[in-house]
C-alpha cells in the first residue's frame, strides 16, 4: 500500500491519526447502516415477492372474467361498455426516510365513495361476466399501487446499499490501510531524524570538549 505524498512532520501525523480515527468511525457505522439496510431490504424483497404472487393471481383471474365477458358479448359492446369510466382514483406520492433512503409512499383516494361507480355501464346490455372482470380489477388496484410501492422501494434500497457498501469497502481496503501505511512512515522517519539529531548533537559535544579541554566525553 502506497503511503500519501505528506511531510513527515509531527504535525502531520497528529493530523493524520485524528484523520484515522474519524475513517475507523466512519468505517463502523458505514458498516452498521449497510447491514441494516441489507436487513431491512430482505424484509421488503421477502415481502414483494409474496405480494407480487397475489397479484399475479388475482390478475389471471381478472383476466379470466375479461375473457368470459368478451365470449358472451360483442367486441362493439364491450369497447362501448367501457368506453366512459365514472370512477376516478387519485394516487398521492410521499416518501419515508429509512436509513437515509426516501422510499416512496402511495395513498389511494377515489373521487366517489359510492360503490356502484365502478361501473361505468348500466346493467341492461351487459352480462355478469363483464360486472366480475370491473369488480376482480377493482379489487387488483390496491395490490399493483402498493406492489409499485414496494418495487420502487426495493430498487432505492438497493442502489443504497451498493453505494453503501463501496464505501465500507474503500475505508476498510484501501483509505484506512493507507492512513496506518502513512503514520507508521512518518512515525519511522521521525526515529530516525531523531536518531541523527542525537548522533550530530553528541558529535558536536565532542568537538566542543575536545576544543576546550582537549578531550572528548567518549574518551
Amino acid at each position: 500500500m502506497a503511503v500519501m505524498n505528506v511531510n513527515p512532520t509531527r504535525m502531520q501525523l497528529s493530523k493524520l491519526k485524528k484523520q484515522l480515527t474519524t475513517a475507523v468511525r466512519g468505517h463502523k457505522m458505514l458498516k452498521d447502516k449497510r447491514d441494516e439496510l441489507m436487513r431491512q431490504f430482505l424484509d421488503l424483497v421477502r415481502e414483494t415477492r409474496d405480494l407480487r404472487a397475489k397479484v399475479e393471481r388475482e390478475l389471471e383471474l381478472c383476466n379470466a372474467h375479461f375473457v368470459n365477458a368478451s365470449a358472451v358479448m360483442s367486441k362493439q359492446a364491450l369497447d362501448g361498455a367501457l368506453l366512459s369510466p365514472k370512477q376516478q382514483v387519485n394516487v398521492e406520492i410521499g416518501a419515508k426516510n429509512v436509513m437515509s433512503v426516501e422510499i416512496p409512499q402511495y395513498e389511494t383516494t377515489a373521487r366517489s365513495s359510492d360503490k356502484g361507480d365502478i361501473f361505468p355501464y348500466g346493467f341492461a346490455f351487459t352480462s355478469f361476466e363483464l360486472d366480475d372482470a370491473v369488480m376482480s380489477l377493482d379489487r387488483v388496484l390496491p395490490d399493483l399501487i402498493l406492489l409499485a410501492q414496494y418495487e420502487k422501494s426495493c430498487e432505492l434500497m438497493s442502489a443504497e446499499i451498493e453505494k453503501t457498501r463501496r464505501r465500507v469497502n474503500s475505508l476498510e481496503h484501501v483509505m484506512i490501510p493507507r492512513y496506518q501505511e502513512t503514520i507508521k512512515y512518518i512515525s519511522m522517519k521521525l526515529e530516525e531524524n531523531d536518531r541523527s539529531s542525537r548522533t550530530r548533537l553528541m558529535k558536536v559535544k565532542d568537538m566542543l570538549l575536545d576544543k576546550a579541554h582537549g578531550y572528548s566525553e567518549r574518551q
